[in-house]
C-alpha cells in the first residue's frame, strides 16, 4: 500500500515562523526553458532530418521509443547540461523533459540510449554531415558573396583504454586530436581523430568536399580557407590553387624568413627603446619552402614588445595590404577557438568515454547537434539582444534552467514558470522570434 503522508522535513525557524519541507510538490522541473529547445529544433527540423537518414535496424513490433525521440533526448539532454548517459536514469522521469521531446510517459532508460550510441558507424558519421552542412546552406536566404572556412584542430584527452588512445607530445596525454570546421559562428565539421597522425591529416579531402558542396548550391561563392600553421601543407596550398580557392594560412618561422625581415626586427627595437612602447609593421615577401614547388606570397608581421622581438608569419594568395591582411583577417580565427571551447566545455565534447571508436565519433556529433541548436536559438531568436554574443552556458543558464510546475490532463499541458524569474521579457521575446520563422 502506498505511503500517501510525506515525511515533513524541518529547518531552523525565521523568527516566528516554522520551515517545514517535503516531497509532495508534484511534477516540478528545473528546466522549463527547455520548451525552447523544442521551438528551434521545429523551425530548423534539424534532428528530424538526422533521424530520416540514419536507418533503425530494430524491430518495429517491439519499439517504445522512436529513433527521434532518442535523438532528442540525449541532444536536448546536453543542451540543458546533462552530459552523461547515466544522467537520464532520473532525468527520464522529469515532466518538463518529457514534453519537450513530444513524449508524455517515461523516456528511454540509459541502457536504451546506450544502444544508440554503440549502433552508429561510418555510414552514420558521413550523413549527420551531410545533413549538418544542408542546414548551414538553409541558413541563407541569399547566395553570400564570401565564406571563410575556419579549421582547427584541438585535444580530448582521454582516461581509459579507448580504441585510437595514443599519447601526444604536445598536449603531453593521451587524447584523441578532433577535427573541427566553422565559418564564423556555425559548425561544419566535427571529425574525430586519433592523435598518432599529423593535425592537418585528412584536412584537405573535407576540405575538398566542403567546395564541392557549396559551389553545388553556390557556383560564384568565393571561398578562403584559414588555419594556423598547423594547416600549411604545400598540397593543400597547391589544390587551393588549382580549384580557385582562397587561403590564408599561418607560416612557422624559420632562420630564412627570420634573415629576411632582421632589417626591420633591428630597427623597431630601437624604436621600442626610444619610446618604450609595443611598435609593430608589416612586411610582404616572396618565399619558397625547400618542399613547395613555387613562389608564394609571405606577409611579415614584425613586432616589438616588452618581452622582446615577436615575428610572425603567414602565407596567402590574397591580394590585400599585410596589415588588413593579418590584424582584420587572419587574426579573426582565433574567435573559433571560442567557439571549439563551448564544445567541448559547455556541451561535452570531450565526454568520449565509450570504449568504441565510432561510438565516440557519434557522441561528439551529438555535441555538434546540441550546438547547432542552441547557435540556432542565437542566431534567430537573440539577434539585438543581451545575450547576442553569449555563449552556450550563458543561454543554458539564463534561459533553459528556470524552476517550473507542470500541470497535465487530457486538454492541456501548463507550464508555471517561477514568477521569480529575472529574465522573463527576453523569454517572451524568444518564444515570439521561434513562433515566428
Amino acid at each position: 500500500m502506498p505511503n500517501c503522508t510525506q515525511a515533513l522535513i524541518n529547518f531552523p525557524p525565521l523568527k516566528r515562523r516554522k520551515i517545514e519541507a517535503n516531497f509532495s510538490g508534484g511534477d516540478v522541473s528545473s528546466d522549463g526553458g527547455a520548451l525552447l529547445l523544442r521551438a528551434v529544433d521545429r523551425c530548423l527540423e534539424l534532428l528530424k532530418a538526422v533521424d530520416n537518414i540514419l536507418l533503425d535496424p530494430r524491430d518495429s513490433r517491439y519499439i517504445e521509443h522512436s529513433q527521434l525521440s532518442l535523438l532528442r533526448q540525449r541532444t536536448y539532454g546536453l543542451c540543458l547540461g546533462y552530459e552523461d548517459l547515466n544522467d537520464h536514469t532520473e532525468l527520464r522521469d522529469d515532466a518538463g523533459f518529457q514534453t519537450a521531446i513530444n513524449q508524455d510517459q517515461c523516456l528511454a532508460s540509459q541502457a536504451t540510449l546506450c544502444c544508440l550510441e554503440n549502433r552508429m558507424g561510418y555510414n552514420s558519421t558521413i550523413a549527420i554531415h551531410r545533413v549538418i552542412v544542408d542546414q548551414f546552406i538553409a541558413s541563407f536566404d541569399s547566395a553570400p558573396n564570401k565564406l571563410i572556412l575556419d579549421f582547427d584542430a584541438t585535444d580530448d584527452p582521454l582516461h581509459g583504454d579507448q580504441e585510437g588512445r595514443f599519447f601526444h607530445g604536445y598536449y603531453d596525454r593521451y587524447c584523441l586530436l578532433p577535427l573541427y570546421v566553422l565559418c564564423e559562428d556555425q559548425l561544419l565539421v566535427s571529425y574525430l581523430r586519433p592523435s598518432n597522425i599529423d593535425g592537418a591529416r585528412h584536412a584537405w579531402a573535407i576540405l575538398a568536399l566542403l567546395v564541392k558542396r557549396l559551389r553545388q548550391s553556390w557556383p560564384q561563392i568565393k571561398i578562403i580557407f584559414r588555419g594556423d600553421g598547423g594547416f600549411c601543407r604545400h598540397k593543400m596550398l597547391s589544390w587551393c590553387e588549382r580549384k580557385g580557392v582562397d587561403y590564408i594560412v599561418g607560416l612557422a618561422k624559420n632562420s630564412r624568413l627570420l634573415a629576411a625581415i632582421a632589417d626591420e626586427q633591428i630597427a623597431i627595437a630601437e624604436t621600442y627603446q626610444q619610446h618604450q612602447q609595443p611598435v609593430r609593421q608589416f612586411k610582404a615577401l616572396w618565399y619558397r619552402a625547400g618542399t613547395w614547388s613555387r613562389t608564394r606570397r609571405v606577409i611579415a608581421k614584425i613586432e616589438h614588445l616588452s618581452k622582446g622581438a615577436n615575428p610572425r608569419f603567414i602565407v596567402t594568395n590574397l591580394p590585400d595590404d599585410g596589415a588588413l591582411l593579418y590584424e582584420k583577417i587572419y587574426c579573426a580565427r582565433g574567435d573559433m577557438e571560442n567557439r571549439i571551447k563551448e564544445q567541448q566545455m559547455g556541451l561535452f565534447a570531450d565526454r568520449t568515454s565509450a570504449h568504441y571508436w565510432w561510438p565516440n565519433q557519434f557522441r561528439l556529433l551529438l555535441s555538434s547537434l546540441a550546438y547547432l541548436l542552441m547557435d540556432g536559438i542565437r542566431r534567430l531568436a537573440l539577434k539585438n539582444t543581451e545575450l547576442a554574443h553569449a555563449q552556450m552556458t550563458t543561454i543554458r543558464l539564463k534561459l533553459f534552467k528556470i524552476g517550473a510546475i507542470i500541470l497535465r490532463n487530457t486538454r492541456r499541458i501548463r507550464f508555471l514558470l517561477s514568477s521569480a524569474y529575472p529574465y522573463q521579457s527576453l523569454f517572451h521575446h524568444v518564444a515570439k522570434q521561434l513562433a515566428l520563422q
